[in-house]
C-alpha cells in the first residue's frame, strides 16, 4: 500500500495512542526535577549545578539511543522494541530513587535510552499507517501529548511536592508505572510484517542510518530542530522555574505555575503548526515563521518589562512558536527512502538531543561564572542565556537552505 492510498484506521490510530501515552509519561519524568532542586540538592548533598549535572544525564542516554532506537524500530517492529524502552524507563526512575549519586546518575542516563524508543515510535507508526497527508498533523499531536506531560511533571509535581510528598517516594511510584506502561505496550501493540531492513539483518541497518547521515537535509533538519528546541530544553524546562524566582521575583508556586505554560503552549503550537503545514501543503513556511516568531517572544521574556509576567501569556506564546522544531521531523521522513522512516526520526532526534546534552551543562557553568558565586540576579540570567537568540536566528538562516518537500512541492 502506497502513503497516498494509506487510510486512517482504528487498529492504527490505537497503536499510536498508546505510545503517545508512554510519550507523555516519559516527558513527565523528564521535566519533573526542575521543581525538587532543593529537595535534591539536600538529597545528594550537591549544590544546583551538581543536580543539573545529574539531571542533564537524561539527554546522554537519549540522545545516542535515538539511533538504537529509530535502528531497532526499523529493524524489529514496534511490538518488540517499544515496551522494552517503557519498562527502562521503570527501572531509571527506581534507580533515580536511590538518593545515591552514582546509582542515580545510571538511572538517569537509562531514563533517557528508554525514553528515545517514545516519540521515534510514534513516528514510525504515523509513517507506516498514516496517510501522508497526515503526517506534520500527526507527528505534531504526538509531541502535543509530550509537552503535556511535560507540563504535568511541572504543574502537578510541583504542588504534590510542596504539599510534602517526599521525592523519592514520587520516583518510586514512576519507576512502577513505568513497568506497567512496558507490558501493556507489549500487550497491546499489533504484530507487524518484517520490513526489508529487518531481513537485511544488522549491517542493513547500519547502511540505513549511514544513507540518513549522508543527506544534507537530514544533518539541516537535525539543527534547526536543536536550535528551536534548546529555548525549552534548558531555559524554560530546567532553569525557568529559578530564573521566575531570582530573575523576575516570583513566588515558587507562581514561578512553577508560569514554567508549566511554556509546555502548555507546545501543546497547542505542535498539533497547530503540523496541521497548518499540512493543509498548506509546505513546511518551510511555517518553520521560518515559527523560528521568527520564537526569536522574538524569547527577546521579550529575557529582555521585556517585568510586567509582562503579571498578565501576558508569554510562556505560552514561547511554547506555540518553538512548536515548528517538530515540522522537521516530517521533513526528514519525506526527505529520505519511506523504508528507512525509524532509522531518520532517530537521526534527527539524535542529533536534536546532542545539542540538550552538550549545552545544558554549558550554560549551567556559564551562570556560575557570571555570577561569581554570589545569587544569581536578573542580569545574569540575561547575560547566561542571551547566546540562545543567536541560535534561533542560526536555525531561520538553516531554514533557507532547507529543500521543500511538503506535498504540494512534490506535485509540482
Amino acid at each position: 500500500m502506497s502513503n497516498t492510498e494509506k487510510k486512517l484506521t482504528a487498529a492504527a490510530l490505537g497503536a499510536w495512542l498508546l505510545v503517545a501515552i508512554y510519550y507523555f509519561f516519559q516527558y513527565a519524568l523528564r521535566s519533573a526535577p526542575s521543581v525538587m532542586i532543593p529537595q535534591l540538592t539536600s538529597a545528594f548533598a550537591v549544590d544546583a549545578l551538581g543536580v543539573s549535572a545529574i539531571v542533564g544525564m537524561f539527554y546522554y542516554g537519549y540522545s545516542p539511543f535515538s539511533l538504537v532506537a529509530g535502528a531497532a524500530i526499523d529493524r524489529f517492529g514496534a511490538k518488540l522494541t517499544i515496551p522494552i524502552g517503557a519498562a527502562l524507563v521503570g527501572i531509571g526512575a527506581l534507580m533515580f530513587a536511590s538518593g545515591n549519586v552514582p546509582v542515580a546518575n545510571v538511572g538517569r542516563f537509562i531514563q533517557g535510552a528508554g525514553g528515545a524508543f517514545a516519540l521515534i515510535g510514534a513516528a514510525y507508526l504515523v509513517n507506516k499507517n498514516f496517510p501522508l497527508s497526515m503526517a506534520a498533523s500527526f507527528i505534531g499531536a504526538t509531541q502535543m501529548f509530550g509537552m503535556a506531560g511535560g507540563s504535568a511533571g511541572q504543574f502537578l509535581v510541583g504542588p504534590m511536592i510542596t504539599r510534602g510528598v517526599p521525592w523519592n517516594q514520587f520516583w518510586i511510584y514512576a519507576g512502577i508505572l513505568g513497568l506497567v506502561i512496558g507490558v501493556l505496550l507489549f500487550a497491546l501493540l499489533p504484530k507487524e510484517e518484517k520490513s526489508a531492513t529487518a531481513k537485511g539483518g544488522w549491517g542493513a541497518v547500519v547502511v540505513a542510518l549511514g544513507r540518513v547521515f549522508a543527506n544534507p537535509q537530514s544533518i539541516i533538519c537535525g539543527l534547526i530542530s536543536g536550535l528551536l528546541f534548546i529555548p525549552t530544553t534548558i531555559l524554560a524546562m530546567t532553569w525557568g522555574v529559578r530564573f521566575l524566582q531570582e530573575g523576575r521575583g516570583r513566588e515558587y508556586d507562581s514561578a512553577v505555575m508560569l514554567a508549566a505554560t511554556v509546555p502548555l503552549g507546545w501543546m497547542i503550537g505542535c498539533p497547530l503548526l503540523g496541521f497548518i503545514s499540512d493543509r498548506l501543503g509546505r513546511r518551510k513556511p511555517v518553520i521560518l515563521a515559527g523560528a521568527i516568531g520564537l526569536l522574538a517572544t524569547l527577546a521579550w521574556v529575557l529582555f521585556g518589562d517585568p510586567t509582562i509576567f503579571r498578565g501576558a501569556p508569554v510562556g505560552i506564546i514561547m511554547g506555540i512558536f518553538s512548536g515548528a522544531a517538530m515540522i522537521p521531523y516530517t521533513v526528514i521522513k519525506e526527505a529520505n527512502p519511506p523504508e528507512l522512516g525509524g532509522s531518520a526520526t532517530g537521526v534527527i532526534n539524535f542529533i536534536n538531543f546532542t545539542f540538550s546534552a552538550l549545552l545544558g551543562p554549558v550554560f549551567g557553568s556559564r551562570l556560575v561564572k557570571l555570577s561569581e558565586g554570589s545569587e544569581l540576579s536578573l542580569e545574569h540570567y540575561q547575560a547566561g542565556f542571551q547566546p540562545l537568540l543567536y541560535g534561533v536566528g542560526a536555525a531561520i538562516v538553516l531554514a533557507f537552505l532547507l529543500k521543500e518537500t511538503g506535498p504540494k512541492a512534490r506535485k509540482a
